[in-house]
């Protein structure tokens, strides 16, 4: 047995992939030539840069729903990130799809967000509202082709075309695409990328049911109005006997997850065959995104999202976590901004002959980096008065 070759990889996917996938060969490449590796394809490299950069391992103590004081049990979006790309591949694999790029995005699509979920994402944006805003789709752009500092000759990971694409123009029900010059608007992504986007929210809505469940913050009667979920339930019940509340939680998210990914691996063939797409290219040139769900499930997905924001996303505990966390954001945005030489010494030297709208900037990419324990760790040790520092 030998390894395998970069070429013979490329060769495979010729051979094995649907003609619309978007083949490691044809990619638009990268901003900074490199020469090709020996064994690993184009997107094969940027799914391991993008696993071996810092955004990424900081991801495991950024909040999701939950902050991590709450419990182990909960979503990071570390994990969210992990079950997202795991969603993603199982659609890809099943539509003939590049898995590889699909990881890739699906690894680097949440890296632009800030602490605390989305509670850090609002507080930012209002803090920079008149100094450019905030956006995390724009920021993990700003990630990976900026503020990353791991190669000598540029700044950020290099990423290819498609897997920058694929992080600008991130769209689900909480996610607006950003205006990146690099790339046309009136443009679809690959559906490699369309892919993640859908997995994400499959993962989220359905995830967040579980932690909802967990926390006793939602309840299994208060769901059974809720036709996605009684039909899940009615179908696990009929087998089931055991008398095991948190095994039948895991049986039913299982059952929702499939039902999802069947009807959009459905729906989406028939919109593949419909639109008669041979190409990568051919993708692009279409009016919208053709990886979705019928209208029926759609609905029914609806419903889910309504009763999340009312009795998960609304609920007073997380609507207090919320505040919390945006208070702990603004203070520290203030208290650097008021002395700058509070900031670490490496923060703090790149405001040399900077603007003030430049220094904001600086002050936000920081706080957007950090953990949720590391906001909770700083805002104690510049706050309370017997805390070291």
């Amino acid at each position: 047995m030998k390894i395998r070759t970069r070429e013979e990889i490329e060769k495979w996917e010729d051979s094995n992939l649907a003609s619309y996938a978007m083949h490691s060969k044809d990619s638009k490449g990268r901003k900074f030539q490199e020469p090709e590796h020996q064994y690993r394809t184009i997107y094969q490299r940027d799914r391991d840069r993008i696993v071996h950069c810092e955004a990424f391992r900081k991801l495991e103590y950024k909040t999701q729903v939950f902050m991590i004081f709450e419990g182990d049990y909960y979503r990071t979006r570390l994990t969210h990130t992990l079950e997202v790309a795991q969603i993603a591949r199982t659609i890809g694999r099943n539509l003939g799809l590049n898995e590889d790029l699909i990881e890739a995005i699906a690894l680097a699509h949440d890296l632009g967000h800030a602490p605390f979920g989305h509670a850090g994402e609002e507080a930012l944006q209002e803090i920079m509202k008149d100094s450019g805003g905030f956006n995390h789709n724009l920021h993990g752009y700003r990630i990976v082709t900026d503020l990353e500092k791991r190669y000598l000759n540029y700044n950020g990971l290099n990423l290819t075309y498609e897997v920058k694409e694929g992080i600008v123009k991130h769209k689900t029900g909480f996610d607006v695409p950003s205006r990146v010059p690099e790339f046309r608007s009136n443009e679809q992504p690959t559906l490699e990328a369309q892919i993640v986007d859908i997995a994400d929210e499959i993962a989220y809505y359905n995830h967040d049911l579980d932690d909802g469940l967990t926390s006793d913050l939602i309840n299994l009667r208060d769901l059974e109005k809720v036709p996605l979920w009684d039909n899940a339930y009615k179908k696990i019940k009929k087998d089931y006997t055991k008398d095991d509340k948190d095994m039948l939680k895991y049986h039913l998210i299982r059952e929702l997850i499939n039902q999802q990914v069947d009807d959009l691996l459905r729906e989406s063939l028939k919109e593949i065959e419909k639109t008669g797409i041979n190409s990568s290219e051919d993708v692009r040139k279409l009016d919208h995104r053709i990886i979705s769900f019928s209208i029926a499930l759609q609905r029914e997905r609806d419903l889910v999202r309504d009763f999340l924001m009312k009795n998960l996303y609304q609920n007073v505990r997380v609507v207090r976590m919320t505040s919390k966390a945006k208070r702990f954001i603004h203070e520290l945005f203030k208290i650097y901004s008021e002395n700058p030489r509070q900031l670490p010494e490496v923060v703090f030297t790149r405001m040399h002959k900077k603007s003030d709208d430049e220094k904001k900037q600086i002050i936000c990419d920081y706080i957007a980096s950090m953990t949720d324990r590391a906001v909770l760790d700083e805002y104690k040790k510049l706050f309370e008065p017997y805390e070291k520092v």
